[in-house]
């Protein structure tokens, strides 16, 4: 398995950020090929100090292998929801890809 977590830091100048980012992974990275599980959401409160709070979305993509998500990165899909939304929306971004 391969796990690719994404963080978001939506643009504060644009009070509707999230929802859209959300919406547009919905529509371009749920369904390109190779993809076992996707989960994406807004970020939750919570009273626990280690709980990292300061982003606004998070994307978790699980795949078979690296060569899969190689594939995802490189696919038609992930390269227009990078130009259409995520360089229009996104301020910072951070991720962790792991085995």
């Amino acid at each position: 398995m391969f796990s690719h977590v994404v963080i978001f830091w939506t643009d504060p100048a644009q009070p509707q950020a999230a929802d859209e980012l959300l919406a547009g992974c919905h529509q371009y990275l749920k369904a390109i090929p190779g993809v076992l599980h996707y989960h994406a959401g807004k970020m939750v409160g919570s009273h626990r100090p280690v709980v990292e709070q300061s982003y606004q979305v998070a994307l978790n993509v699980v795949f078979a292998d690296k060569a899969a998500q190689d594939a995802y990165q490189a696919h038609p899909l992930h390269v227009e929801f990078l130009e259409k939304v995520f360089k229009r929306l996104c301020k910072k971004v951070l991720v962790y890809d792991f085995e």
